[in-house]
């Protein structure tokens, strides 16, 4: 879909920024064009908050805290479930922006909202249950604590998921009694300026904000003395940056990062649930734009020739990339030529170190995909672990197959990298699956299983993939801090 065929109600009507309850024009008057990759054309502009847009939206919800905090904790989660409900009423207009804007199938994105909307109700419900404990100190004392929401807190989203990031990271944090900053991400920031028109006004002026802007904006918000918590989805540089500017004044982090994330399959695996595991945990649908994507393949000896001939047949079938905004599309575009051209260049590393490109590899020939930032599902085989491409993420569609038969030096590849935030377990004996499960070096596995995310349950990484959990209720608590109370009688 180009930008001249765009139907009504899909774009965003506001092209400013959401803070204290009203649309700002940002206050250097920069608008930067927002692109459709499909065509690498201009949809339309977004506005560009500096550092005075970011003092004035924190200053909006430090004012609107202590109003909300006192909110009853049942009353927030009203908020929040009426907020739920507009979302699902808007899922496919928004499935639509964020395809024209990232380059995503809509039919995947089509369950975006729905997820967004199932975060926003699973912590309306949590909002009763942030509550201390009571201390034995003897006679003559009585000891509680209390969590407290801290105040300000920003959340920095990524791109692949710009509208669900944006709706669900607003969750928590608001449950908690926090006012809320939402800053988009700048390759596609259209689905934020939507979420803010569809959702702002339902809550209390100042409760949650939303912003557009580069780093700049990231930078303040990071600095601002009024923002108690900063987070982050995004690549493992961009939240060493976060990091480092947070230290300044002691600002606790919660950070989602990359990930190199390994599938590891046994002899007696099933092996077309583990073919159809490995062509789905690789998200290829998104390009590999994942976090989460099982992007290196551990195949025993006795299995490998096999199931690499079948992922290498089927893959191609299975995702061909496509038309994001045609429903039948199973394979969008990358985000903009600068990932195009990473991804281009990792590839042409891998056949340089050694590696087999028996997949994909290129753009595609389709003359109807020759403008935008296409490229072919591609696989490797005969990878080492210590190639470059086995140890960066690429976060494009590159899935690196490795042949294994040492149980210990298969564990010693698949953790000898520096991330940890997701694994992928293939076995039907049990007794392997859990052992597998206590080696792997990651934050969250699947056993027989890749890429389902389950709400309740705790995701984020470790190492270098990040810091803290998120979908959970532990991240219901990440923005609270413990207050302890001592009263003496008598």
């Amino acid at each position: 879909m180009r930008a001249k065929d765009i139907p009504p109600g899909i774009l965003p009507t506001q092209r400013g920024l959401y803070y204290g309850g009203a649309w700002h024009a940002p206050k250097s008057g920069v608008q930067a064009e927002t692109i459709n990759p499909t065509y690498n054309e201009a949809i339309t502009s977004a506005p560009v908050a500096n550092a005075e847009d970011v003092d004035a939206a924190v200053q909006a919800a430090h004012a609107a805290f202590p109003s909300w905090a006192a909110t009853p904790p049942v009353e927030r989660g009203r908020y929040l479930r009426k907020a739920a409900a507009v979302l699902r009423e808007h899922a496919m207009p928004l499935a639509q922006l964020d395809s024209l804007n990232n380059g995503n199938p809509v039919s995947a994105l089509a369950h975006d909202a729905g997820f967004a909307a199932d975060c926003l109700e699973y912590f309306a419900g949590l909002a009763t249950e942030i509550k201390g404990e009571t201390i034995p100190m003897g006679d003559g004392n009585f000891n509680y604590t209390v969590q407290e929401p801290l105040g300000v807190v920003a959340r920095i989203v990524a791109y692949n998921h710009p509208f669900m990031f944006a709706a669900a990271r607003l969750a928590a944090p608001l449950a908690a009694g926090n006012t809320v900053v939402i800053k988009a991400p700048d390759q596609a920031p259209l689905s934020t300026l939507r979420l803010a028109e569809l959702v702002g006004d339902i809550f209390p002026p100042g409760v949650a904000n939303f912003l557009c802007g580069g780093r700049e904006c990231g930078e303040a918000l990071g600095r601002h003395p009024l923002v108690r918590k900063i987070t982050l989805i995004g690549g493992v540089p961009t939240g060493k940056a976060v990091m480092k500017t947070a230290s300044d004044n002691l600002k606790p982090v919660l950070l989602e990062l990359g990930g190199k994330n390994a599938l590891v399959a046994y002899p007696d695996a099933d092996l077309d649930k583990l073919v159809n595991g490995i062509i789905a945990g690789m998200n290829f649908t998104w390009s590999g734009q994942s976090c989460g994507s099982t992007s290196r393949v551990f195949l025993h000896e006795s299995i490998h020739d096999q199931v690499l001939e079948k992922v290498i047949k089927l893959l191609p079938e299975r995702h061909k990339p496509g038309i994001p905004t045609d429903p039948k599309t199973t394979m969008g575009s990358l985000v903009s030529r600068a990932q195009l051209e990473k991804v281009q260049g990792y590839v042409a590393k891998g056949i340089e170190d050694g590696g087999r490109l028996v997949c994909g590899g290129r753009q595609p020939d389709d003359a109807a995909l020759k403008d935008g930032f296409f490229y072919e599902a591609t696989v490797f085989a005969d990878m080492k672990p210590n190639m470059r491409l086995a140890q960066e993420e690429v976060f494009g569609p590159v899935m690196s197959v490795f042949k294994w038969s040492d149980e210990d030096t298969l564990w010693k590849d698949v953790n000898g990298v520096d991330f940890g935030l997701t694994g992928s377990i293939w076995t039907q004996n049990l007794n392997t699956a859990h052992r597998a499960a206590k080696r792997i070096h990651t934050g969250y596995v699947w056993i027989n299983n890749a890429s389902q995310h389950f709400m309740g349950a705790p995701f984020g990484g470790v190492k270098q993939s990040g810091i803290g959990r998120e979908e959970c209720f532990a991240e219901l608590i990440e923005f609270t801090y413990t207050k302890n109370v001592n009263l003496k009688f008598g």
